[in-house]
């Protein structure tokens, strides 16, 4: 099946080169946009604050008793705000704010049509009143945390330039709500995120970072920034991500697990493109940490630490080893028999990704432990996860060497594979039936086919490969029925039966050239 353009740079990043299972790659790298695309909502990419009730009005600095609290009309919000008495626009721009700050049905598109953002915009500009500069900031923040039409409305008022002005306000409460305004502009898309980059909002956002910084701002100032690394079509450019890069690594040390999470979400859309921008990251050094907070029991900081270190493995084989050299093995097996499905998924993802690498990173996979948790989610994971999985014994099979074939199968793969013969996914049969395959000429190899077609009858392999050939999807019954025509149409010898080990599992081992299933 063709794969869509928009796919091809994917493609392009899959690191499986020069293997022979064309087709299967391509669907990998599809199997790979599904996992992303069910991950990015994860992190919010826009903010509303929200007043829980006309009471509530600490967090604003302006003098406002309860008694005083004075509920106008839209009509006359937009008189009073158009007007030139500062008094009534203050009341007017706090009304609009307390609106727009309900949690049920804020009137964002009726306070668009009263055309006050330019008035707005033009507020937070007013220095000599730092109230009505707060308020009018506030509303702003909250229209643009609505829908890109909402952000857009924000925007060609002429928002931007005026916000990031407000950075260096005197008035910490005012710079945190322009970092807040512009974070939701970021989270917008590229283009917007561009926008903010072109203004130069970057050194003054990362010139409110700093070890007195309130954690309440820090986390507002690190979000923000996560969504300046955001999105791709394109990726932000290669000169904002070396300025942000340097403030995002000293964040993820932070102790306040939100600021951490954040900063690990920055690095894995920064981690999310070619190997030139997964190089930048890994020159930082930061490696390890990640690895680290991969192993946190919290998991708004595994979540994305997992995320950030699976993409790196999609890069080099320079780039994995780093990656393992950075401790990733000793921390996947934990994670491939974690309790959230999701978590299994990503986690045999970034395995299956190391698999594709050359026979000295498969061995270190071997060696740190890593194939009895595969197997075990082969059996047992959740359907998705046991999707990755399979991609990580397809990819095992293609680049190991015969010996390390053959330690794949005495860990008792074959037989968890061969019953997800019965899945209803065509890619993944296909996958599978490519492994097996692999497993045969590995066994070719030995002069051990017969054995291996014995083990594979053992386990109702063949029954489950023959019952593919009348599968709808043609490409699997022509998978099936070559594995059948060329290993099972001959004579069987009834007196070749495969010995099992104590363990139960089958006898497949190498030893000087006795190799035996």
């Amino acid at each position: 099946m063709p794969v869509v353009n928009e796919h091809s740079e994917r493609m392009r990043k899959f690191k499986n080169k020069g293997k022979d299972a064309a087709a299967l790659r391509r669907q990998r790298v599809e199997v790979n946009i599904e996992l992303r695309k069910a991950k990015k909502d994860e992190q919010i990419l826009k903010r509303r604050s929200i007043s829980f009730s006309l009471m509530d009005e600490s967090i604003s600095p302006v003098e406002d008793k309860r008694n005083e609290i004075i509920q106008l009309s839209l009509e006359e919000i937009a008189e009073a705000v158009n007007g030139s008495n500062t008094e009534l626009q203050l009341q007017a721009t706090q009304a609009t704010r307390r609106m727009l700050s309900r949690q049920k049905d804020p009137p964002i598109n009726q306070i668009i049509e009263l055309g006050i953002i330019p008035r707005l915009v033009e507020f937070l500009t007013h220095a000599d009143n730092a109230p009505l500069q707060f308020e009018a900031a506030w509303a702003l923040t909250n229209i643009a945390s609505g829908t890109s039409d909402h952000t857009r409305a924000v925007v060609e008022g002429g928002a931007i330039p005026a916000f990031i002005s407000l950075l260096s306000s005197p008035h910490m409460h005012i710079s945190e709500q322009a970092v807040w305004a512009l974070g939701n502009v970021a989270g917008d898309g590229p283009l917007y995120r561009d926008a903010l980059i072109n203004c130069n909002v970057i050194p003054p956002l990362l010139a409110l970072v700093s070890p007195v910084t309130p954690v309440g701002f820090l986390r507002n100032i690190t979000w923000t920034l996560s969504n300046l690394c955001r999105n791709k079509n394109p990726y932000p450019c290669l000169d904002a991500v070396k300025k942000m890069l340097p403030v995002l690594t000293c964040l993820m040390e932070h102790e306040d697990k939100e600021i951490i999470s954040d900063s690990c979400w920055a690095v894995s859309y920064l981690t999310d493109g070619s190997n030139d921008r997964i190089q930048i990251v890994v020159d930082t050094g930061i490696l390890p940490r990640l690895v680290g907070l991969m192993a946190s029991p919290e998991l708004i900081v595994m979540t994305p630490a997992l995320r950030a270190i699976g993409n790196v493995v999609t890069g080099t084989d320079e780039q994995t080893q780093a990656a393992i050299d950075a401790g990733v093995l000793a921390v996947l097996p934990s994670l491939l028999r974690h309790a959230k499905p999701t978590i299994q998924k990503e986690a045999a993802w970034t395995l299956s990704n190391i698999a594709a690498g050359p026979c000295r990173q498969i061995q270190q996979l071997i060696t740190c432990g890593l194939l009895p948790p595969l197997v075990e989610l082969l059996d047992k994971g959740d359907f998705k996860a046991q999707k990755e999985a399979v991609w990580a014994v397809a990819n095992f099979t293609t680049g190991g060497t015969v010996e390390q074939v053959v330690e794949l199968v005495q860990s008792g793969v074959l037989k968890p594979l061969l019953n997800l013969l019965l899945a209803k996914d065509s890619k993944t049969i296909l996958v599978i039936l490519d492994t097996i395959s692999n497993l045969f000429l590995a066994a070719e190899k030995l002069g051990e086919t017969e054995k291996l077609c014995l083990l594979v009858e053992e386990f109702d392999g063949l029954e489950k490969i023959e019952a593919l050939q009348t599968h709808e999807n043609n490409m699997v019954y022509q998978a099936a029925l070559n594995i059948i025509e060329k290993y099972f149409s001959g004579e069987e010898n009834p007196d070749l039966q495969p010995g099992t080990g104590q363990d139960g599992l089958y006898d497949f081992s190498v030893e000087k050239q006795d190799f035996n299933f």
